[in-house]
């Protein structure tokens, strides 16, 4: 039965998915119908996952093709080539970062929107399993009350209107409604088993949703700090830096390459259920449901026949006419039998709790409800939830091809630290422009030693001297030089007078005076 729907229709990035080649381990063409209790479609998603480990493969031959040959060819490189070597690993790593920042936004926005779909999914599975429950609760009820309490009530009025032929005929009348009733409800598809499929489909779904989204959580994380560390060891020229790099690096690239292969498997299965989901629920519900039940559920079109029309015409009908024939008995036969009016009102109490119950059935049993649940999870599992495993499988690409890029780019910082390193090994302990060399020359604790004094020391003991003359007294131009310059070391020996004679002596009559 094939039927167009208008209500439903599936987003064109799932047809593109679903075109991908499905080819078995003997590279053979598989039926692209989405059937994932077949081995041979099960091999043809583990086959497209299988490509990204050929991708995975291919990145990690190249790189270590790469890092071999720079190693064989290092040679050694002057200054004049170092310059643009610098700026070209700092720009390879100001664009790496600025792809795996994009990459990781897409990985954020993706995660998110398969994240809403699948709740969306399972929200609209137990919401559907909720009016299955109610269905299979109203018509459990209703079937016990006419088993058993309806059959208990009519024995005892049986053994009551014994001598009242007219009314033991009515008895049989009621009895044979009620047996309708019984065959009707018996007839009723038992929704037991859908609920319990329903609630483990849910489950499980919930249950993988949950620690995928953490796995790709925790996976945007490291991708951040790595980019973090690398930005952090390329500015300090940190080797150990570097080298934490680079084991984070491989290992998040063999991540990103997993995570795609998953991502892409597990889209393309999405998308051959949503191009086609009204023949896998059929194939799936056939052992425990009509076709013209699941279809008129799955399209809810006023053009297929009603399947329920039957059991509530039979119900209503017979619900009502017991309930004319329980007013009349006890109209007629209260003053006569009184002890037949507790059984009769019993009856009567069923009767209505019964017809109740029809009007929920009929209620519940209208497409409207269940179909409209099950768009709601054809939406959210086929534009969101794909949607979003395409952009994740895009933060994965993105986030291999930056870490293949950084990998690439860290073995010329490690050259670069490594040559800056020697250059600072090669610098002359003599040179006077040498830091360290500067560094050392000056000490401050050593005693300060005045040149007055050292030139003076020929001419006799510093005691014979007299006291410094008063300070309005002239002080001589060598005094003032050594003065201005004995508190810098740098200045010590400079000698005071520009010819570089020492002070003149004075005689004894000079000091006298």
């Amino acid at each position: 039965m094939a039927l167009s729907r208008q209500d439903y229709i599936a987003p064109w990035w799932t047809y593109w998915l679903h075109n991908f080649p499905h080819l078995n381990f003997n590279f053979q063409t598989v039926d692209k119908t989405f059937q994932p209790e077949d081995a041979s479609y099960q091999q043809s998603l583990i086959f497209l996952a299988c490509v990204s480990a050929v991708g995975l493969g291919l990145s990690l031959m190249v790189l270590s093709a790469y890092l071999t040959c720079l190693c064989c060819c290092h040679r050694e490189e002057d200054e004049e080539v170092k310059r643009p070597d610098t700026c070209c690993v700092t720009w390879a790593a100001v664009i790496t970062g600025l792809v795996i920042c994009s990459a990781v936004c897409v990985g954020f926005y993706g995660n998110s929107e398969t994240n809403d779909g699948v709740y969306q999914l399972t929200y609209s599975i137990y919401n559907a399993n909720h009016t299955l429950g109610g269905i299979g609760s109203l018509v459990g009820n209703s079937l016990g009350s006419m088993q058993v309490g309806l059959k208990e009530h009519l024995e005892r009025l049986d053994e009551i209107f014994s001598p009242q032929g007219d009314y033991t005929q009515t008895l049989r009348f009621m009895q044979q409604m009620a047996n309708n009733i019984i065959q009707q409800l018996t007839a009723m598809p038992d929704t037991r088993k859908v609920q319990v499929v329903l609630a483990a489909i849910a489950h499980k779904t919930s249950f993988i949703e949950y620690y995928r989204w953490l796995t790709y959580l925790l996976l945007l994380i490291l991708d951040l700090l790595i980019c973090l560390i690398a930005c952090l060891g390329l500015a300090k020229q940190s080797r150990w830096l570097l080298a934490v790099i680079m084991v984070c690096a491989v290992l998040t690239l063999i991540m990103s390459w997993v995570s795609l292969g998953a991502g892409t498997a597990t889209a393309v299965g999405i998308s051959d259920f949503c191009v086609s989901p009204d023949k896998f629920i059929v194939n799936q519900t056939k052992d425990s449901l009509s076709a013209d039940i699941v279809h008129y559920y799955l399209y809810c079109s006023q053009s297929l026949p009603y399947p329920f029309q039957q059991f509530l015409t039979v119900f209503q009908r017979s619900v009502t006419t017991m309930q004319i024939q329980v007013q009349g008995l006890l109209q007629y036969s209260a003053a006569m039998y009184p002890t037949a009016e507790k059984d009769l009102l019993g009856i009567q109490r069923i009767l209505n709790s019964s017809e109740f119950n029809l009007h929920q059935l009929t209620a519940l049993l209208d497409c409207r409800s269940l179909h409209e649940d099950y768009l709601e999870a054809l939406l959210g599992v086929c534009y969101d939830g794909v949607e979003g495993l395409l952009y994740l499988c895009l933060f994965s690409l993105l986030a291999a091809c930056a870490f293949c890029a950084l990998l690439c780019a860290v073995p010329h910082a490690w050259t670069l630290i490594a040559i800056r390193d020697r250059d600072y090994d090669d610098i002359d302990e003599e040179d006077p422009f040498n830091p360290s060399r500067r560094i050392s020359t000056y000490n401050p604790s050593r005693a300060q030693v005045h040149s007055f004094c050292s030139y003076s020391s020929s001419m006799g003991s510093q005691t014979s001297l007299h006291p410094p003359l008063p300070a309005t007294t002239s002080t001589p131009e060598y005094m003032n030089q050594s003065m201005l310059f004995e508190r810098n070391p740098r200045y010590e020996n400079v000698p005071l007078i520009g010819s570089g004679s020492p002070p003149p002596s004075y005689s004894p009559s000079t000091r006298t005076t």
